[in-house]
């Protein structure tokens, strides 16, 4: 990350990595490190143990985000993050925050909270329309891996690809992934110690779609849920996600262009690779949800997913799921591209993933560049 700093020809954007590379990262880290060894005092955290985790893996763009949402409204059974539980993901950090906001809510009716959400609502509201992102919303767990500098929310930051690499952990070194996962492995614990030992853990990360592997070498109880959306509408998507947000950082063109190369190689291989790897573990439970399938009939494919996983669905979420559905079929896209835009040959995407393009029937449903600004974007 700091030689992407130094190298960067901007002067802004070079200065901004430098600050981060420089001066964020070790007191980050640093301050994370501490709080861990006072976790380690703690003896209810010495008891916890990740059972049977269940992990929505995919290409971005795919509708992971929907099914984890649809997913965590079961919080009878699940266990996952808020995003600022990630930001400070010790547990006497989040026993910290979680006792402030009720001080708040019992002596202020939540009145700093509440000004809070809205300070955020203004600041994000132009990267809301492509992903729906706050302080007190479930997000992806793997940003707890940050102050390791091994998580996916860098590459966001930093344009470095195909150098700088967190997604193809199943092909690190043996001893730098299982370091790795352990971390992870860390993090999760302190969660469920906060939300409750006896509930299971429930992850959505895209970037995991390259450890599956490392996953249930971890977790060899874990369970998984792969989504599958059209990459003609999945692909671009998140291209264009991470172009604007890029250009927004005002990195060089050159840095931008060759980490968007280094992503659409790596999407073939996202959209391929947890299939393959899961496959080769028959005693692993795992099930693939069409997007299509999720946005139209989120009850009976939310039930077909906890049948497949072999876990019971709370009779509350029934209700949750009924009112998830008419949001989904209510929200509307106002963005518009395709894969030229990126210059990707659609024939060769198709040759790449032609036993997905049959099994799914995306060549029978209408070309996503002409639909997609009609299609929801979930994800």
């Amino acid at each position: 990350m700091l030689r992407l700093a130094w190298s960067e020809p901007r002067l802004r954007p070079r200065l901004t990595a430098l600050f981060v590379t420089l001066v964020f990262i070790p007191v980050f880290s640093s301050v994370t490190a501490l709080f861990y060894l006072f976790d380690n005092l703690s003896p209810s955290l010495r008891r916890v143990r990740i059972e049977k985790p269940v992990f929505v893996v995919g290409h971005a763009r795919s509708g992971t985000t929907l099914l984890h949402r649809l997913m965590v409204t079961d919080e009878e059974h699940f266990s996952y993050f808020l995003l600022y539980e990630l930001l400070f993901p010790s547990l006497w950090q989040k026993r910290f925050l979680r006792a402030v906001g009720t001080l708040d809510r019992v002596l202020f009716r939540s009145f700093f909270k509440n000004k809070l959400i809205a300070a955020e609502g203004e600041t994000l509201e132009g990267a809301r329309d492509m992903h729906d992102v706050g302080l007190f919303i479930p997000e992806e767990d793997d940003f707890v891996l940050t102050a390791s500098c091994v998580s996916s929310t860098w590459v966001a930051l930093f344009p470095g690809l195909p150098e700088f690499d967190v997604y193809y952990v199943d092909e690190w070194p043996e001893k730098r992934r299982r370091r790795v996962m352990r971390a992870y492995a860390d993090g999760v614990r302190r969660q469920l110690c906060l939300s409750g030992a006896h509930k299971v853990h429930c992850s959505k990360n895209p970037s995991y779609s390259g450890r599956i592997s490392s996953l249930i070498e971890q977790f060899p109880d874990a369970r998984f849920v792969v989504m599958m959306r059209d990459p003609r509408e999945a692909i671009p998507s998140l291209l264009k996600m991470l172009q604007k947000t890029w250009r927004s950082q005002g990195w060089s063109e050159a840095r931008i262009e060759r980490s968007i190369e280094a992503l659409i190689a790596n999407s073939v291989h996202t959209y391929l690779y947890p299939l393959e790897t899961l496959a080769k573990h028959p005693e692993t439970k795992w099930t693939v949800v069409d997007y299509r399938d999720l946005v139209s009939h989120p009850k009976a494919t939310m039930e077909a997913v906890y049948d497949a996983l072999d876990i019971e669905m709370a009779s509350a979420v029934s209700s949750a799921l009924d009112s998830q559905q008419r949001h989904a079929r209510t929200h509307q896209s106002s963005h518009s591209y395709g894969l030229k835009e990126f210059g990707i040959d659609e024939t060769k995407l198709k040759h790449d993933l032609r036993q997905l393009f049959d099994r799914f029937g995306w060549d029978a449903q209408p070309d996503a560049r002409d639909t997609l600004e009609q299609r929801n974007e979930h994800g």
